[in-house]
């Protein structure tokens, strides 16, 4: 840039009429977009309030949600599921609290119990609608619901879903705990579907990977007569 530009961008600095120019071509410019400026403004402090407000309320909302849970845990816990899942002495059951407070943890947590409950009692349809509608990052709340599915899908003798199911309990944080009892319940599935050679490579894998687990010996079991069945 040669100094003749240089001074030329300067000039209204030195300059008052060329200061002022500048200055009522600035409010200008403000003045034009000053309300596109106010409504940005207004979008990101609603949007703000709203999440604050939203995180309130849930915050409320799971307090009161695991208020009313006790009873109907203890309920289901003493194996009075119809109290547990329907309420008794004007206090809400499971399905009540999962659906009125479905967007809190606690809510969340109901419909979990509630599905336990509706496998209990036959309701395999229900119990799956219920299990599906839980979620969590827990290491054995949401594999076990996981599990849960495929028992209620075997129920209705449909292996092939169980499979599914079954498959996502065993890759769901794998442990050395419970993952070896969702492995046998998927060899277990793969049999009734008629696909033995997945069942052995099932069963083989808990062997090699969880040698100490105490469902090793029914995958030896289980195996070796798939094997032997196979000859």
């Amino acid at each position: 840039m040669s100094n003749k530009d240089t001074d030329s961008g300067l000039e209204f600095l030195e300059s008052p009429e060329g200061l002022a120019g500048e200055l009522t071509k600035f409010e200008k410019n403000l003045e034009k977009n000053r309300n596109i400026f106010f409504i940005v403004g207004g979008v990101i402090i609603a949007a703000l309030a709203g999440w604050f407000g939203y995180h309130w309320y849930v915050s409320s909302q799971d307090e009161q949600a695991q208020a009313v849970l006790f009873n109907p845990v203890f309920a289901i816990e003493a194996d009075s599921l119809n109290k547990a899942l329907k309420g008794s002495g004007g206090n809400p059951g499971l399905l009540a609290i999962a659906d009125e407070y479905s967007a809190t943890p606690a809510g969340n947590l109901a419909s979990f119990y509630a599905g336990t409950a509706l496998l209990k009692q036959g309701k395999f349809d229900e119990a799956i609608e219920r299990l599906k509608s839980f979620s969590s990052s827990d290491l054995l709340v949401q594999a076990r619901a996981y599990s849960l599915i495929g028992d209620a899908y075997m129920e209705k003798n449909n292996a092939e879903e169980a499979i599914s199911y079954y498959q996502k309990a065993v890759d769901y944080k794998p442990n050395a705990y419970f993952t070896p009892m969702y492995m046998i319940k998927l060899g277990i599935a793969y049999e009734k579907a008629k696909k033995n050679q997945e069942a052995i490579e099932v069963y083989g894998n808990l062997i090699e990977k969880y040698p100490q687990s105490s469902e090793v010996l029914n995958a030896k079991k289980f195996k070796g007569l798939l094997e032997s069945a196979a000859e």
